[in-house]
């Protein structure tokens, strides 16, 4: 059973930076997309960024050029470098993992950005 744990959410002043970390647990790391999300409260569930399995990565419009996306499979962990954080950046944001039939979520962690 895989198993994934987001961690390094918490309270950011605009302008400021935050990295997330999700340890994933089960299974062959190596072989798994990651990617992240994030909710918004009302809002529905949004793609943030991932990382596949050859570590090629793609962000969504918004996050790109301010965010970036690793992983370490020595560590079975995902990271996501989150730089320049905007209001619009709060919300739960929450660690993905894919493959084949597989589709894992962690219960995520939140991140405010306020003033």
């Amino acid at each position: 059973q895989v198993e994934l744990v987001e961690s390094g959410g918490g309270v950011v002043q605009p302008g400021g930076s935050l990295r997330l970390t999700c340890a994933v647990s089960g299974g062959i790391f190596e072989d798994y997309d990651m990617a992240w999300y994030r909710q918004a409260p009302g809002e529905r569930r949004d793609f943030v960024a991932d990382i596949n399995s050859s570590g090629s990565t793609y962000y969504v419009d918004s996050v790109r050029g301010r965010f970036a996306i690793s992983r370490d499979n020595d560590k079975n962990t995902v990271y996501l470098q989150m730089n320049s954080l905007k209001l619009e950046d709060t919300a739960v944001y929450y660690c993905n993992a894919k493959h084949w039939q597989m589709n894992t979520w962690g219960r995520g962690t939140q991140v405010t950005v306020s003033t």
